[in-house]
C-alpha cells in the first residue's frame, strides 16, 4: 500500500495533493499496488470522496479536529501508527514546508530512506531510483533508496494533473496520540485572501528593486490582474518591506516552479535563481542588458520597467480583448 499525506487546508485540498496522489498512483499500476489518502483532521465529506478522481483508492480519514493545526511530532506520530497498522510500503507528501518537517521525522521513526523533493518518477533498474536537483537547481542527482519502506516527497508543480472519473471510499481511522505529542500551539492563523497562491501558480509577475519604490509596484500588480497571475518578489523588496514576506521567492523565500515567471527589475543574481530557475519559461525585463538574469531568461526585454509595465500590459488586455 502506498500512503499519500491529503493535506487538508480549511476542510479541502490544494493542487499539490492531487498531484502527489497521480504520482503514487502511476507508481501503484508499476507495482500493481494501491494508493490510499491519508486525512488528518476536519476535512468536507464530498472534497474527500473526489480524491478517487486523482488516483486514490480509499481515504483514510482520522476525523480529529487537533490535526487542524500542523504539528511535526503529533502528524509523524500518526503516520507511523497507521502506516505500521496497514503494512504500508511508502509515504509520498509534497515538498512544501508541511512536508519538509515533516518528512525527515517519518523517515526516522521509521528507520526509512527518504528523498526530498523529487522531480521525476522512480526507475528500477538497479532497485528504486529517484532523482532530485541539488546546487540550487544547477544539477540533479539520482539517490537510490534500499530500504523496505521509503519517504518521498515532491516538489509542487511538477507534475500535470488531470482529473478522472470516480470517487474514493472513505473509511475512519483512529490514532493514539496525546496532547503533549502536539509539540507546539497555534494561537492565531493570518491567511492572505484574494491572491492567488504562489506555490500553485502557473504564472507569477515578480518585480525586484528595479521598481523604485513600493508606489510603482501597481503596475505589477496589474499586469497580473490582466494575466490572471500570483504576484512575487525578490528578497530586497520583501527586507524592505515594499512587499510582505510570503512573496519573496529565492534560496531564502519560496520556490516555484510555475510555467511563466516574468522578472521585471531584478538582477537575478543566485540566490534569487535558486527559487526560480526551474519555471518552464522565463521573461527578463531590466534596463541593464549586463544583468545575469539574462543568461538564464527564454526572452529578455532590455529597458526600464516602469516603460516597458504599462506598455506591456496594455498589449496584453488588447490580446485577451481579441481572443
Amino acid at each position: 500500500m502506498i500512503l499519500v499525506l491529503a493535506e487538508q487546508i480549511n476542510g479541502s485540498f490544494k493542487k499539490k495533493t492531487f498531484e502527489v496522489l497521480q504520482y503514487a498512483a502511476t507508481i501503484a499500476q508499476i507495482n500493481q499496488d494501491k494508493v490510499a489518502a491519508l486525512v488528518l483532521g476536519s476535512a468536507q465529506q464530498d472534497a474527500m470522496q473526489e480524491l478517487g478522481a486523482y488516483g486514490a483508492q480509499e481515504v483514510w480519514h482520522v476525523n480529529d479536529a487537533r490535526f487542524d493545526s500542523f504539528s511535526a511530532k503529533a502528524f509523524a506520530k500518526a503516520i507511523q501508527q497507521v502506516a505500521t497498522q496497514h503494512n504500508a510500503t511508502m509515504l509520498i507528501a509534497p515538498h512544501d514546508v508541511f512536508g519538509k518537517a515533516l518528512a525527515p521525522r517519518v523517515a526516522a521513526v521509521m528507520q526509512a530512506g527518504m528523498v526530498a523533493g523529487a522531480v521525476a518518477y522512480p526507475t528500477y533498474d538497479n532497485g528504486f531510483e529517484l532523482k532530485k536537483s541539488v546546487f540550487s537547481g544547477k544539477a540533479f542527482t539520482i539517490i537510490a533508496i534500499t530500504s523496505s519502506f521509503k519517504v518521498i516527497t515532491l516538489v509542487p508543480n511538477t507534475f500535470s494533473v488531470v482529473k478522472g472519473e470516480g470517487q474514493a471510499a472513505i473509511q475512519a481511522m483512529q490514532v493514539a496520540i496525546q496532547d503533549a505529542d502536539f509539540a507546539t500551539k497555534v494561537n492565531t492563523v493570518e491567511k492572505v485572501t484574494g491572491a492567488i497562491p504562489l506555490g500553485e501558480a502557473e504564472l507569477v509577475v515578480s518585480g525586484g528593486r528595479g521598481m523604485k519604490g513600493p508606489e510603482n509596484w501597481h503596475l505589477i500588480e496589474d499586469l497580473a490582474k490582466v494575466m490572471g497571475a500570483a504576484t512575487a518578489c525578490s528578497r530586497p523588496v520583501a527586507d524592505s518591506h515594499w512587499r510582505p514576506h510570503h512573496e519573496h521567492v529565492g534560496q531564502t523565500g519560496g520556490t516555484i516552479r510555475p510555467n511563466l515567471y516574468i522578472a521585471i527589475g531584478i538582477s537575478g543574481a543566485i540566490q534569487h535563481l535558486a527559487g526560480v530557475n526551474s519555471s518552464k519559461t522565463i521573461v527578463v525585463i531590466n534596463k541593464d542588458p549586463e544583468a545575469p538574469f539574462f543568461k538564464a531568461a527564454d526572452y529578455g526585454i532590455v529597458g526600464d520597467a516602469l516603460e516597458v509595465l504599462p506598455k506591456l500590459t496594455a498589449a496584453m488586455q488588447k490580446f485577451k480583448a481579441t481572443n
